[in-house]
């Protein structure tokens, strides 16, 4: 079988491309497969450009090499290599994709119904994982919602309410903060089936929308878990220092390092939404 990997191993600092076989990671450490393949609007952060890694790719097998807990196989090429076979090399799967994903559907229900399901397993969407396979329930089930829209444009700095600081992925953003990157709202939102880890702040956000946007979650999935981050639209994103600690963090949450329980809170995204409401209805009088 050929295999179309861009491993760590073969990285430079000028983030020269090579393509290569597959190596095993080091003994101890989370092997991530990370798909960065595009059937829709592709991304600035996983263009590559000629025979150089896409940003998002560089700083995630940066992030692995640096913190020395995890090594990332990039791949555009899910046809090839988002299988059940080689699946089997892997302990985690990273998604910044869009569109409807070449991958055979054993392939898919295996990964859904099985590997993710298995403990120690994990799944992290980035940004556009959301405007993926957006009618094809089994997958936004398992993310949590589909795309539906961006009116916070890439040049919009939002304001962002952090509603579990002490997640591990959401420690290095405090309670609140600033950011400016491209934010989604939802379609296919399920409130009772996610633990919503940070929202927007309507009442300091431009424009304003009168019902709760989720920004990230978590959730388990069988014995396995899902992290959802909305954040990655913009290159720079990716890095940023609270960006990449809060990779670092739901990694460790994934390889239960750093436990956190993530029950469903509905309740939240009802007071959010609410909030969300006077916010708006407040903008709307002035």
């Amino acid at each position: 079988m050929s295999f179309r990997f861009l491993t760590a191993c073969c990285l430079l600092v000028s983030s020269v491309l090579a393509f290569s076989s597959y190596s095993y990671a080091a003994e101890g450490k989370t092997r991530v497969l990370m798909l960065t393949q595009s059937k829709g609007y592709t991304h600035g952060s996983v263009k590559r450009q000629k025979e150089e890694l896409a940003p998002a790719e560089i700083a995630m097998i940066q992030l692995g090499k640096q913190s020395g807990l995890f090594t990332v196989d990039c791949t555009q090429d899910a046809a090839a290599d988002f299988t059940k076979e080689n699946l089997q090399d892997y302990d985690l799967v990273m998604f910044y994709t869009t569109g409807m994903l070449p991958i055979k559907d054993e392939d898919m229900q295996y990964f859904l119904n099985d590997w993710l399901k298995q403990k120690g397993h994990g799944f992290i969407g980035f940004h556009s994982a959301t405007d993926t396979y957006k009618s094809y329930e089994p997958y936004w089930d398992m993310v949590g919602g589909s795309f539906n829209g961006h009116p916070w444009t890439a040049g919009n700095t939002v304001t962002i309410t952090v509603h579990n600081p002490d997640f591990p992925a959401m420690k290095p953003f405090g309670k609140e903060f600033q950011f400016k990157d491209e934010i989604y709202q939802y379609k296919n939102w399920q409130p009772e089936k996610v633990h919503v880890l940070m929202s927007l702040n309507m009442a300091k956000c431009n424009p304003s929308k009168p019902y709760q946007v989720p920004v990230a979650w978590a959730k388990e999935w069988g014995q396995g878990k899902v992290f959802v981050n909305n954040l990655g639209h913009n290159p720079e994103t990716w890095a940023n220092p609270m960006f990449q600690d809060s990779v670092i963090g739901a990694i460790k949450w994934i390889r239960g390092d750093a436990p956190a329980a993530v029950p469903p809170n509905p309740e939240l995204s009802k007071k959010e939404d609410e909030k969300a409401a006077a916010a708006a209805a407040k903008t709307e009088s002035k």
